[in-house]
This record gives structure tokens, C-alpha cells and sequence, in this order.
């Protein structure tokens, strides 16, 4: 059974690879996906506040003491006591590089335009064969417009792009007004791929201490019903690359999500329960389905449901909406 999919230009042997997530912090847990059978490894998001937040906090350890007598400089961070975040994320990058076969997708979760380009520039140096961008941002200025936001979001790209040669997947939420016209602006500013959707924590609020609480939600399938939609709608119009991340915890999940359209999915929940060698299980289930029902390669499965050859194209739109809300079969 031929299995093999394009995402990013890459030739992968299947569509399963890890998301951005802490497996990528222990190399030992990387080897043992790759082991499964991952098509590719992504690494967890560099955050730039992090690295900003570290650099402050540098900056003040030095200037104290050099405001205070000149013996500190014998007690200067910098001599190799601090190691800062994106030095020792480069590093684990290029470990992981060494160490596995398959393509090394590196994650950026950037703030400003110029930490975007700047630390997309390093992880390609650092060996990232790809690099996601990974965008999330919350509009709640009511200053700035719709539009206003999307023209800065792909700003970045564009910089981005014009920095880096390897190929480059920008991760989106669902929040745009029009996702087709979005996507059509990030394919035109250079994008290679697009991932749907990112999934936000949202926080909680405890009444008793007036305090905001963060909790982390595992997904569930329920998650994938969004992402195989706009899937649907969206494959089939861009020369870009799609994928899906978010619900995908069976065999059947990547089934759906190639039928919409999907060139590659990620999982991250499902392994985080089940171990990284749930993959391989995942794996095994989608070859054993397309067998059953005697496809050859799953190129012929591909875009099977998307909106531009799905029979009923109003129930990817708007009659299902109403169909439930009716009552009826859905």
C-alpha cells in the first residue's frame, strides 16, 4: 500500500507526524517516534517572549552590579553562567537534526516583526529542513482593524520568507473573517503551507481569589469536526501545502482528513496518552482502511470530500447548520 504523501515540498512516506510539543524536548522521545515511523519531527515553539523575558532579566543581573563596584565584573553572567532560550533551543534543534532521518521542522511563536526574522534566520541555521510559524495573537485593540491585523500577519511572512530559504507552514486559528481570502494573502506572501487550526488555552477565572487559572485541555475528535470543514473548502484552490493539527487520535481521523484535502496531519494528544508508539498503531489502522475498501496509493483518496468534489456542497456551508438545528439527519 502506498501511503506517501507531499507536505512542503518534502516526499514523506505517510501523512503522521508529531506536532509542536514537549516531545521534542528529550531526545530519547524523538528517536522513539521516529522509531513509529513519524514522517517527520516538529520541534516545541521558541516563544520570543521568553527569550525577551530572559534577556531582560540578563540585563538587569549585569547592570547592578557594575552600577556597584568594580569587582562584579568577576561575577558577569555572561561568562557562561546564562544560557539563553533560543541558544539552547538551537542546540536541541541541531541535536535532533543529528540524530534522526526524517525532516526536522522547526516552530516559531514570534511577537515582533523582528523577532520573527530574526530567530526564523537562526533555526535555519541551527538545520531546520522547514520551519512553522506558529501565529497567535489576539486582537482586542478595537483601534485596530480586521484587516489591519491580517496586512501585519502577512508582513511577517513576507519578511520571513525574503530571510529564509526552506520552506515555511504558518499555523492559523480559525478567527479570520474570510479564511479563503487569509489564505490566499499568506500564499501570495510566500508561504508554503498552511496548518488549521491552532488550538488556544483558554484560561479559566477562580471567583473566590480573583485569579486567572491556565489549564491544559487535551484535545478530543471533537475538535477535528472545524478543521475537516474549512479543509474541505479551502484544498483544492492554493498551490500551498495543507495540514491538520488538532483531533486527529485514530486511523480514521487521518482518513477523514486526507478525503478533505490534508497533505499531512499532526498528533500530539493522542501520543501524550497513549505513548509515542501509538503512532505506528495510527499508521497501521490507515493502511488497513484504505486495503478494506481496495484503494492503491492514498494520493487517490485525497481531496475525495473536498468541497469542490463533494456532491452536496451546501452541506459543507450552510444546510447542515440548519439541518440540526431542525432536528433532521446530519
Amino acid at each position: 500500500m502506498d501511503l506517501s504523501t507531499t507536505y512542503l515540498g518534502f516526499s514523506l512516506p505517510h501523512p503522521i507526524m508529531p506536532g509542536a510539543s514537549p516531545f521534542a524536548e528529550n531526545l530519547d522521545t524523538v528517536k522513539r517516534l521516529e522509531d513509529a515511523g513519524a514522517a517527520a519531527i516538529v520541534m516545541d515553539s521558541l516563544f520570543e517572549e521568553q527569550i525577551i523575558a530572559e534577556q531582560e532579566r540578563g540585563i538587569r543581573e549585569i547592570e547592578v552590579p557594575e552600577n556597584t563596584y568594580a569587582e562584579a565584573l568577576t561575577y558577569h553572567p555572561l561568562t557562561g553562567e546564562m544560557r539563553p532560550g533560543s541558544e539552547l533551543y538551537l542546540e536541541k534543534l541541531s541535536a535532533i537534526k543529528g540524530a534522526v532521518s526524517v525532516p526536522v521542522i522547526g516552530s516559531l511563536n514570534g511577537a515582533s516583526e523582528g523577532g520573527w526574522v530574526r530567530y526564523a534566520r537562526l533555526i535555519e541555521q541551527a538545520g531546520a529542513d522547514a520551519l512553522e510559524l506558529n501565529i497567535y495573537t489576539l486582537a482586542d485593540d478595537p483601534a485596530v482593524s480586521g484587516a489591519a491585523v491580517e496586512d501585519r500577519l502577512l508582513g511577517v511572512v513576507r519578511k520571513v520568507k525574503r530571510q529564509v530559504t526552506i520552506p515555511v507552514a504558518v499555523k492559523i486559528s480559525p478567527f479570520f473573517s474570510s479564511l479563503p481570502h487569509f489564505c490566499r494573502g499568506l500564499e501570495g506572501a510566500g508561504a508554503d503551507g498552511v496548518l488549521l487550526f491552532n488550538r488556544f488555552y483558554q484560561p479559566d477565572i477562580d471567583p473566590e481569589n480573583l485569579e486567572v487559572i491556565s489549564k491544559l485541555k487535551l484535545s478530543t475528535r471533537d475538535e477535528l469536526l472545524l478543521r475537516l470543514r474549512w479543509m474541505a473548502i479551502l484544498s483544492g484552490n492554493y498551490r500551498l501545502s495543507f495540514g491538520i493539527t488538532g483531533g486527529v487520535h485514530t486511523g480514521m481521523d487521518v482518513v477523514k482528513a486526507v478525503m478533505c484535502g490534508a497533505h499531512a496531519v499532526q498528533m500530539v494528544s493522542a501520543l501524550l496518552r497513549n505513548r509515542p508508539e501509538y503512532l505506528a498503531t495510527v499508521r497501521e489502522e490507515l493502511k488497513v482502511w484504505l486495503e478494506k475498501h481496495r484503494y492503491e496509493s492514498l494520493r487517490q483518496l485525497r481531496g475525495s470530500m473536498a468541497r469542490e468534489r463533494t456532491p452536496d456542497r451546501a452541506m459543507l456551508e450552510r444546510v447542515n447548520y440548519i439541518r440540526v438545528l431542525l432536528g433532521g439527519p446530519g
